[in-house]
């Protein structure tokens, strides 16, 4: 199976800048990974309609943004191949993740 990094570059929005006249490449994903354009709208549309406290309400957006949440535990897990989503531990960051 061949990558297609021109096509997997282009489902993120920021590389398609220059820099000093190169196409920009973006090294510092301990920091901050960049994000392509699939999860700017999920975030976006989480921000603007369903934005609420996981796991911390009985309220109607609280349980959705919890079953959301819940549902990305789920898909990390089969795409690590994961027993169980209860193996999945998830952190703000590299930092955060290194001092667990």
């Amino acid at each position: 199976m061949t990558l297609d990094i021109a096509s997997l570059r282009a489902d993120f929005p920021i590389l398609s800048r220059e820099v000093n006249g190169k196409p920009l490449v973006y090294l510092d994903n301990g920091a901050s990974a960049q994000k392509p354009q699939v999860v700017i709208d999920a975030v976006t549309q989480a921000y603007a309609m369903e934005y609420a406290n996981v796991h911390r309400g009985l309220h109607y957006l609280s349980n959705l943004a919890t079953d959301k949440y819940e549902a990305v535990r789920e898909t990390i897990a089969r795409f690590l191949n994961a027993g169980s989503a209860d193996e999945i531990v998830m952190n703000s960051g590299t930092t955060e993740g290194i001092n667990m």
